[in-house]
């Protein structure tokens, strides 16, 4: 596991208050959403608002392609890395 994800599972878990689950207990691959995590939009909404603060991370709530980013962990790490300041 990468870094960055265990850090967003962290994320995830602190953001959310998600005090039953442990980062060990979510796969990076796990969709977040609906049968996975169980995550709704509310929780995509706090999780996306962290993600920006934490990250400094400019999220586009028109981005067409915004939910595949918010699939899983890994799909998350991803466009984490790939728009993070450096």
């Amino acid at each position: 596991m990468s870094n960055l994800a265990l850090e967003i599972k962290e994320l995830i878990i602190d953001s959310l208050g998600l005090e039953d689950i442990a980062p060990a207990d979510i796969n990076d691959d796990e969709p977040l959403f609906n049968d996975g995590l169980g995550l709704d939009s509310v929780d995509a909404l706090e999780l996306g608002l962290a993600i920006q603060k934490r990250y400094a991370v400019k999220i586009d709530p028109e981005d067409k392609d915004i939910r595949r980013h918010f699939a899983s962990v890994a799909s998350l790490a991803a466009f984490v890395a790939a728009r993070r300041p450096a």
